[in-house]
């Protein structure tokens, strides 16, 4: 059973956001997490940020799968972000960030959280599957490519 497929909409895919940095996407998840969670976007750039310091969730090959457990939020949410250029992200392999999957998670929900990491990972693994994410104009046909059901 597919968790990508549960926790991500087509309305979470964003493509091509013009920012330059962490800081600017994680404030950009939290606006639209206000916006259709009613959780404030304050949290979200926190858990998100205070993730990020523990290390960095750079995964290499352009992807990153910032996440973070939010107080309040009832189930997990997830939003892909395929950004215009690609900025720094401290990954293991040093190349810059491109593709992100960003995770909430209720603030309780330890053993999900992990088994949608691992599922993000191994979905991220896929060489061919990041190229088809770098390249789809389309977001109904890109959250196809993620594992939705439109």
């Amino acid at each position: 059973m597919s968790f990508i497929r549960k926790i991500l909409t087509v309305d979470h895919v964003f493509l091509d956001l013009d920012v330059s940095s962490k800081k600017r996407i994680f404030e950009q998840v939290g606006l639209v997490a206000e916006n259709d969670f009613q959780i404030a976007r304050s949290k979200v750039y926190d858990a998100l940020f205070d993730r990020e310091k523990l290390g960095s969730t750079g995964l290499g090959q352009g992807v990153a799968i910032p996440h973070g457990r939010i107080k309040g939020l009832k189930e997990a949410a997830g939003f892909f972000v395929r950004l215009k250029e690609p900025i720094p992200y401290d990954a293991p392999d040093g190349k810059p960030v491109r593709l992100l999957f960003v995770l909430l998670v209720p603030d309780h929900a330890s053993e999900l959280h992990l088994q949608i990491l691992g599922e993000l990972a191994e979905l991220f693994c896929s060489r061919t599957l990041r190229e088809q994410l770098l390249i789809e104009t389309d977001p109904a046909k890109l959250f196809e490519l993620l594992g939705g059901q439109v």
